[in-house]
């Protein structure tokens, strides 16, 4: 048996009770400290429990100190079905699997080296022909030799922290510290990471830190404690939004920046992680704090390569170092005017300049900026194609074009997964398994090869990967001619 001690943290709130399995869920008082926290504690044997919380809520869209039944908001593992927090004391102590890394020691490429895989772990895997439905971490695990003969060196996770119901995009995290357990375990998720560890592959995590699910844990203790009363702009809101600015004079602490500072370290230190994709950053709107936590994750990361890349849309060089928090940001610009001019909807070259070589737009290094054909948000390259008539043959010439400028562009490359053989179905907020059988056909294949060996070139070259640009002068309007690199790592001429 050990002494193992339950804390929730709900400073303004009059009484708050343990219900768990170790006490047949019978309701049991906690105690209130003058630290904020209620805490409760019990001896336990080695075993799995499970458990949540009962507090006298001080949300205004509840009846004053009406009793709620809610969830650890601190919890690290999660049974959804029953809407309990779960438990694991192992030796004496909380321990929520027994996972040994194996893989900490391998080099990892640097920021400026790296190619981005974003993906999505439920619809990445399951839509081979043998309709075997899969979506979980260990299928990505199953991938990643594929990844790395592509050349990918990085993957891009979509939200991965524990949602409601049981299919999502991420976007409306119910609990910030657990991992979705649909996907898999904790263990699992480790063993993904360490197996990219192993192949060389970085692993970033796209964070939600602008807002929450309406039923995330915290909005129902206190809700105003953590989150604005009412959205800022209520045409971006997606939930209740934290407030970075509300500030307890009682505890001299900012709430929201606290709780999601903790989330932060949670997972880069718990799971390993390599990079922070920060979601909405401009609806976030608060640089201040988004100064502090990118500089703590880096702090947290050490000696190990680590990147900060921020989604601010419209993107803005300010926001990217050294007068920004982000090392880099989504390159929301290059997608519109490279897509733009590829279907053929303009033709302004110094516009595509300016996104071929954003030193013009006043990005300063070629890591400020993740350059992509399409991402989660946007329709895939080949749909936009076809809306205006180009199918076959004619569109995925096209297709190959893009894929040179985008990985002979300045910045760091970014593909969506299946865009590299030729998915094209429509993308919705329902499940969307990638259609794997298209490598069957000898377009898609063709295609898959264009990347691998564009990819290849970029790998082996290390002008395309520098700050050095150049655009030849003295061309007829219809050409676009540059130089990457220097003397110093050899130029390649596109």
């Amino acid at each position: 048996m050990a002494l193992i001690t339950f804390r929730l943290f709900a400073p303004y709130n009059a009484a708050a009770e343990m219900v768990a399995s170790f006490h047949d869920w019978q309701p049991q008082p906690m105690t209130k400290q003058d630290d904020g926290y209620f805490v409760y504690q019990t001896d336990l044997a080695d075993g799995e429990y499970g458990y949540r919380y009962r507090i006298q809520s001080r949300s205004w869209f509840f009846e004053p100190d009406a009793w709620q039944e809610i969830v650890d908001p601190d919890a690290t593992v999660i049974n959804e079905e029953e809407s309990l927090a779960i438990i694991r004391v192992h030796n004496g102590a909380i321990q929520p699997d027994d996972y040994i890394w194996q893989h900490d020691d391998v080099p990892l490429v640097p920021n400026r080296d790296l190619v981005i895989y974003e993906l999505h772990v439920a619809d990445f895997s399951g839509g081979e022909p043998d309709q075997d439905p899969r979506g979980k971490y260990v299928h990505v695990i199953e991938k990643l030799d594929y990844l790395k003969a592509l050349g990918i060196n990085a993957l891009e996770l979509m939200p991965i922290k524990a949602y409601p119901g049981t299919y999502s995009w991420g976007y409306n995290p119910r609990y910030f510290c657990a991992p979705e357990p649909g996907y898999g375990s904790s263990a699992d998720l480790k063993a993904l990471v360490d197996a990219c560890h192993s192949q060389g592959i970085r692993v970033i995590l796209d964070c939600v830190f602008n807002h929450a699910d309406t039923s995330c844990p915290l909005a129902h203790i206190d809700h105003d404690y953590w989150f604005h009363h009412e959205p800022k702009d209520p045409e971006m809101s997606w939930g209740p939004e934290f407030n970075y600015d509300a500030f307890d004079e009682q505890l001299q602490i900012h709430p929201a920046r606290q709780f999601v500072t903790q989330v932060m370290r949670h997972w880069l230190q718990t799971y390993h992680l390599d990079g922070i994709r920060y979601d909405a950053a401009r609806q976030l709107a608060h640089l201040e704090f988004l100064q502090e936590i990118t500089h703590e994750a880096d702090h947290i990361a050490g000696i190990k390569p680590f990147f900060n890349v921020g989604e601010f849309i419209p993107d803005e060089a300010k926001m990217a170092r050294p007068t920004g928090p982000f090392e880099s940001l989504w390159h929301e610009s290059f997608y519109h005017v490279v897509v733009e001019h590829l279907t053929g909807e303009r033709w302004e070259p110094e516009s595509l300049k300016d996104v071929l070589h954003a030193a013009r737009q006043g990005y300063p290094h070629a890591t400020s900026v993740v350059n992509y054909l399409g991402n989660h948000d946007h329709p895939r390259l080949l749909e936009r194609l076809a809306e205006k008539g180009l199918l076959g043959e004619a569109a995925f010439q096209r297709v190959k074009a893009g894929v040179l400028l985008l990985l002979t562009a300045w910045g760091i490359p970014m593909l969506w997964m299946g865009e590299e053989f030729g998915e094209y179905r429509e993308q919705t907020q329902a499940p969307s398994k990638l259609r794997w059988g298209l490598l069957a056909h000898e377009d898609n294949q063709n295609l898959h090869a264009w990347y691998q060996g564009v990819l290849q070139i970029r790998q082996q070259q290390p002008a395309l990967r520098s700050d050095a640009f150049q655009f030849l002068e003295g061309l007829p309007e219809e050409v676009i001619a540059y130089l990457r690199g220097d003397a110093q790592t050899g130029q390649v001429l596109v």
